[in-house]
């Protein structure tokens, strides 16, 4: 198999590329650098998003396109400037991957683009599955359904669309796992606000197997929850990073603090949604780790 993979020097996308590398299918990475990277016997870089990239041109032919690429959510304060680059981001990238398909003499048979469960929005009580088709009214949410309906416009080449709404991805070395652990190594973990916010999560693991089992399924399509069957709520999310680290959990953060800190990035922090895989599991795939308990016991064992 062939696949070509947008945003794949970032942190899902490295663990794609060695996944998928190791079972001898042949990787294209899209790079604006790809003189940065060297090239392997089965992972290629090609240069995109240059004026002399012509990404089509080398590319070939693909059996799948995975776009992950984006302006990170959780590197800094979200100015106005910054909420621009966040959206524009994820649009130029998600059109040019489709003006790319188009140009292609045998388009791929399947579309893979990353989303997130902010596509919902916020709530305490309210239980999200793929089947709810509104979206919520914050930054997060506006940006996730704009960012969905661009990529529909694939299906106008007969493309499959699988659109992937991450929960928090729960990895020792990357993502935002790190950072929400570090009060605890230092032994002031606690509560985040109320504590009462869900957190829908997913071990990197199962994003990686997730892939795999959504490309060899055909009859997936649309939306796809990738977060594990059992959300906690952050005071009990935050009770079961602590056991994992023995360390304590004990000193909360006040709403307010997070919020003059952090601004309107706050909401990754203060609020949440309880998001449910209902197409994962109806279409027969097993977590590898559906607890949260078993998740992070095997990211710090």
């Amino acid at each position: 198999m062939k696949i070509v993979i947008a945003g794949g020097t970032g942190f899902v996308g490295q663990h794609l590329v060695d996944h998928f590398s190791s079972k001898d299918d042949e990787i294209i990475i899209l790079t604006r650098n790809p003189n940065k990277y060297r090239s392997d016997h089965n992972i290629h870089y090609i240069e995109w998003l240059t004026p002399n990239g012509q990404p089509e041109l080398e590319i070939g032919y693909a059996d799948v396109f995975i776009n992950l690429a984006g302006e990170s959510l959780n590197s800094g304060r979200w100015t106005e400037e910054r909420k621009e680059r966040i959206l524009e981001s994820r649009m130029t990238t998600t059109r040019e991957l489709i003006r790319i398909m188009g140009a292609m003499q045998q388009p791929p048979h399947t579309f893979i683009n990353a989303s997130a469960v902010g596509y919902y929005g916020t709530s305490e009580t309210d239980i999200f599955t793929e089947q709810t088709q509104q979206p919520g009214n914050d930054f997060l949410a506006e940006v996730c359904d704009m960012w969905e309906k661009e990529v529909d416009e694939a299906q106008s080449l007969d493309i499959r669309v699988v659109k992937t709404r991450f929960g928090l991805i729960l990895d020792g070395h990357d993502g935002a796992l790190p950072k929400i652990a570090l009060p605890y190594q230092l032994f002031a973990g606690g509560p985040l606000g109320s504590g009462e916010q869900w957190m829908s999560w997913i071990h990197i693991y199962d994003v990686v197997k997730g892939y795999d089992w959504v490309i060899e399924h055909s009859e997936i399509e649309g939306p796809v929850n990738f977060t594990a069957p059992n959300p906690k709520r952050n005071k009990e999310f935050g009770k079961v990073l602590g056991q994992a680290l023995k360390r304590p959990y004990w000193i909360p953060a006040p709403s307010f603090a997070i919020r003059t800190a952090l601004g309107d990035m706050s909401t990754l922090l203060l609020e949440g949604q309880y998001v449910y895989p209902k197409v994962l599991l109806e279409s027969g795939y097993t977590f590898h780790f559906p607890t949260l308990r078993e998740a992070l016991e095997e990211v710090y064992q």
